[in-house]
C-alpha cells in the first residue's frame, strides 16, 4: 500500500479497485493460510503496543499513555486468543440430523472508520477481524491521529504481506475530505462499512446506501444498589472512569446511588480523591464541557484529566483530584453533565428507592445511550434480573468497571472488542461485540428433508375448513408416524 492517494487527492476508483484485487486473492486462501496471516498480524500489532501508544498520545493529546497499552492488549492479544480457533473459511458447520452445511465466505472490501479516543486499538482490532474473515479494509482515521493509525496499518500491512497476504489488503487514507470519505463509504463496491465515531459520521455510514456496522455514543448510567460494596463499587467506578481519562464510549456517565447508602457513596469517592461540585462549579463546568446548541460534548475536555479540566473552568481543586462529580436532580440537554463527556465527569443522583433509580437510569440510558450499555452493583440477584429487564442496553454489566468490563475478556466473558452494537435501538441489527463472525457471508447447503406436512397428500387438510389448529396438528402427528413405520418396513 503507497500513500499516493493522499499526494494529489484521492484516486477512489483505484483504492475501490485494489480492493476488489484483494478480495479476489483472498478467496483463493484456506484455512491454514488465512490463520498464518491473522497470527501474523496479531504479533506484530502485540509487539509494538507501547510504542503504538505513545504515539497516540502524542499526537492526540488524549487519555494516558499506559492505558492505551491495555487498549491495545485488548484489540491483538484477547481478541487474537478469542478467535484464533474460528473456522472462517469454507465449511464451518455440518449438521447431518438437520442436513444442514455452512459455509463461509468473505463480504468483500471493508471500508473501517477509525476515532480520534481509540485509535491504533480500534485500527489494530479492525484489521485483526478483516483478516480472520479474508477481508480487505480500508482505513480511514480520524484527522486528528492520522498519524499514529497510519502506523499501526502500516506494521499490520507488513506482517500481513510477509505471511502471504494479498496486495493491497490492507489500505490506509492519510488525508480525505468529508465528500470523498461519504463517497467511499456509498461506493458500489464497498461491501460493508465499520463505523466508529461521532453521531454524524454514524449516521451518514448508515444512510449511504452499504451494510454499515456504525457504534455511536453510550450514555452510561452505574446504579449502586443498598446491597452493594460500597467501597468496591466505588473503587471499580474509578478503575473504569480513569481508564484513559474516560475515553471509552462504554465509561459509567452518571451513578445513581440508594438514598441509604448515598452518603457512604459519596465519602468513598471523597476518600479515592473525587471532587463534588458546587452549583456555581457545575454552571462552569459546563459552559467548558458541553456544546448546548450542537448538543454535544466539547472537544477540548474529552480524554483530559480532571485538574486540567477543573483549570479550564477556573474550579480550583487539589493537584491529586481523580474526578469531578457534578450532584444532579435533572436528566437532559438542561442538565448537560447528564449526557455524554468522554473525561473524568460523573453526574450523581440520589435516589429514593428502586422504583426510582430504575427511572433516573432508564432517563439517562434514553438520552443518548439506547442500546449500548448499562451497569449495577448489587448482591441481589432478582433486582440484578428486573435491572436487566428494564434497561435498553446491549450490554448489563454486573459489579464490573464499565469501560473495561464493556470490551469483554477482561471481567467477564462478554467476546473482546472494540466495536459495541447497540441493537435495533443504535441502528445496528445486533447487541454483539462485534468480531469476525460478523464480516461473514454464511452459505446454507440444505439437502432434500421433506416435512410430511406439507406433501401433496396432507396438503388437503390445510383445505379443510372443518379443522383447527388442534386437528391439524393430529393429522400431521399421524402422518409423521406412518411415514416412520413404512421406512422402518
Amino acid at each position: 500500500m503507497k500513500d499516493e492517494f493522499s499526494l494529489r487527492g484521492l484516486d477512489i476508483e483505484k483504492i475501490m479497485d485494489q480492493a476488489v484485487a484483494a478480495a479476489e486473492a483472498f478467496r483463493r486462501l484456506g484455512q491454514a493460510e488465512t490463520d498464518k496471516i491473522v497470527e501474523a498480524v496479531y504479533k506484530a500489532g502485540f509487539s509494538n503496543r507501547v510504542r503504538l501508544a505513545k504515539l497516540a498520545c502524542e499526537e492526540t493529546k488524549l487519555g494516558r499513555w499506559e492505558d492505551k497499552v491495555i487498549k491495545n492488549v485488548i484489540a491483538t492479544r484477547f481478541v487474537y486468543q478469542d478467535i484464533k480457533d474460528q473456522k472462517t473459511v469454507g465449511l464451518i458447520a455440518d449438521d447431518p440430523d438437520q442436513e444442514i452445511v455452512e459455509i463461509a465466505e468473505p463480504v468483500g472490501p471493508i471500508f473501517a472508520i477509525t476515532p480520534v479516543t481509540n485509535p491504533t486499538s480500534t485500527v489494530l482490532f479492525k484489521i485483526i477481524i478483516s483478516m480472520k474473515s479474508r477481508n480487505p479494509i480500508i482505513i480511514r482515521p480520524h484527522g486528528a491521529a492520522k498519524d499514529c493509525s497510519v502506523e499501526a496499518a502500516r506494521i499490520c500491512y507488513e506482517a500481513a504481506i510477509k505471511a502471504g497476504a494479498p496486495e493491497d489488503c490492507i489500505q490506509w487514507i492519510r488525508t480525505s475530505t468529508r465528500e470523498e470519505a461519504l463517497a467511499l463509504m456509498a461506493h458500489r463496491k464497498t461491501a460493508l462499512i465499520l463505523a466508529t465515531g461521532s453521531v454524524e459520521l454514524v449516521r451518514a455510514a448508515h444512510r449511504s446506501g452499504n451494510p454499515a456496522i456504525g457504534i455511536g455514543p453510550g450514555n452510561v448510567p452505574v446504579y449502586i444498589g443498598k446491597t452493594a460494596d460500597v467501597p468496591f463499587a466505588v473503587e471499580q467506578i474509578l478503575i473504569s472512569k480513569t481508564f484513559d481519562n474516560g475515553t471509552v464510549c462504554a465509561s459509567e456517565q452518571a451513578v445513581v446511588a440508594n438514598r441509604d447508602i448515598a452518603g457512604e457513596v459519596v465519602a468513598e469517592f471523597k476518600k479515592r480523591k473525587a471532587h463534588f461540585l458546587s452549583k456555581e462549579e457545575i454552571e462552569r463546568l459546563e459552559l467548558v464541557a458541553f456544546n448546548k446548541e450542537q448538543k454535544v460534548m466539547k472537544v477540548e475536555v474529552i480524554g483530559q484529566p480532571a485538574t486540567k479540566i477543573a483549570e479550564m473552568a477556573g474550579i480550583k481543586v487539589p493537584a491529586d483530584t481523580t474526578l469531578l462529580i457534578a450532584p444532579l436532580e435533572e436528566v437532559g440537554i438542561h442538565s448537560p453533565l447528564s449526557l455524554e463527556i468522554l473525561a473524568p465527569i460523573l453526574a450523581f443522583y440520589v435516589a429514593d428507592d428502586f422504583e426510582q433509580a430504575i427511572r433516573l437510569c432508564r432517563q439517562i440510558n434514553h438520552h443518548g445511550g439506547l442500546g449500548h450499555t448499562c451497569s449495577i452493583f448489587s448482591q441481589n440477584e432478582e433486582r440484578i434480573e428486573y435491572f436487566a429487564s428494564a434497561m435498553n442496553a446491549g450490554r448489563i454489566l454486573v459489579n464490573t468497571p464499565a469501560s473495561q468490563g464493556a470490551l469483554g475478556g477482561t471481567y467477564n466473558r462478554l467476546r473482546p472488542s472494540l466495536m459495541l452494537a447497540c441493537g435495533t435501538s443504535g441502528k445496528n441489527t445486533t447487541t454483539d461485540n462485534i468480531s469476525a463472525k460478523h464480516l461473514l457471508n454464511v452459505h446454507r447447503i440444505a439437502r432434500r428433508q421433506v416435512c410430511p406436512c406439507i406433501e401433496q397428500d396432507f396438503i388437503k387438510h390445510y383445505l379443510d375448513e372443518s379443522l383447527d389448529e388442534v386437528g391439524i396438528e393430529k393429522a400431521c402427528r399421524a402422518s409423521q408416524l406412518e411415514k416412520q413405520a413404512a421406512l422402518s418396513r
